[in-house]
């Protein structure tokens, strides 16, 4: 009799349906405020965006805004400033990541030898990274302008310049002023996160490494490259989209100009959306450009898996 009545004691009753319920949703409940927020801030003006790359939206015109289906694809296709824009997106993309990371890990493994005074030096490493990029390209521009920078006049002794003139007005030579500045720019972001990355490789690899007669470049390409390759393949991933998207050193240094030799995609949109008000075909570009970053970041992170599913 002791044991049954313990045991219908233990049996607890079968809470309602409503309170069930209730409890089910509680996660959904606490975490309703953020998702309302990130779709408020994030979801509603990305689909409102996308909406125009389908609609005739110029802000001038009062009797526009109607749906036009595909028709600003098809212009798209056809514009040759914009396969010239996608062009010099390439160039400018693929130039800044590879100066910024190659300049970026010289630096990361300077910086992780133990010498005095390498707070000071990692510090100024980084300062770079916190100057606005619109004052880094006022600046640049300065530089480059023969009047007042030094610059021109340097490379003119060099004898990489015919003449000490402005580069930036140079259709041949305009990219690379906006890729100079970039670079110096965004150096301390690959230097800054490689530097962590090389901090956490266990020392007793490379001792071991040494103590079988291994040497400094098989030391770097046994050990470190290894390590550092899913951090590569991620800050690599990051800066190519970070820059794609980055118009704000070529409007400021170049405005696209001369001759839309430094005009790139986000530039190019931006002259559409702001300058001509086409709101409408600067969202189909920009489709576009969403589109083939999307592919590229799913081709870098499936490269990452195999990387680290192999090691």
């Amino acid at each position: 009799m002791t044991d049954t009545s313990s045991t219908d004691m233990r049996i607890q009753p079968k809470r309602p349906l409503l309170q069930r319920l209730a409890g089910a949703c509680e996660p959904y409940l606490y975490s309703a405020p953020s998702l309302v927020l990130i779709a408020t801030v994030m979801l509603v003006p990305l689909a409102l965006g996308l909406s125009y790359a389908f609609r005739d939206v110029q802000i001038l015109n009062p009797f526009s805004g109607g749906f036009i289906g595909l028709d600003h694809f098809r212009a798209l296709s056809q514009d040759q400033a914009f396969y010239r824009a996608l062009r010099n997106t390439l160039w400018w993309t693929g130039a800044s990541v590879f100066l910024q990371f190659f300049f970026g890990l010289i630096l990361a493994l300077l910086l992780d030898k133990p010498f005095r005074g390498r707070g000071i030096a990692q510090a100024l490493v980084f300062l770079p990274w916190a100057v606005p990029t619109f004052l880094t390209g006022l600046n640049w521009a300065w530089l480059f302008n023969p009047v007042i920078g030094p610059l021109p006049h340097w490379l003119f002794a060099l004898g990489l310049l015919d003449e000490p003139g402005n580069i930036l007005s140079n259709p041949q030579l305009a990219m690379w002023g906006p890729i100079v500045a970039n670079v110096w720019w965004g150096i301390p972001f690959f230097a800054i996160t490689l530097l962590a990355a090389l901090q956490a490789i266990p020392r007793d690899l490379y001792e071991a490494a040494a103590i079988d007669g291994a040497g400094p470049f098989q030391r770097f390409r046994s050990i470190t490259l290894p390590f550092l390759a899913p951090t590569i393949a991620i800050t690599v991933l990051l800066r190519t989209v970070w820059i794609s998207n980055f118009a704000d050193l070529i409007i400021v240094m170049t405005n696209g100009g001369p001759a839309d030799r430094t005009q790139i995609v986000a530039s190019y949109i931006f002259t559409q959306a702001f300058k001509r008000l086409d709101f409408g075909y600067a969202s189909a570009i920009s489709m576009v450009l969403l589109v083939l970053l999307l592919v590229y970041s799913m081709l870098i992170v499936l490269l990452r898996q195999t990387m680290l599913n192999k090691d």
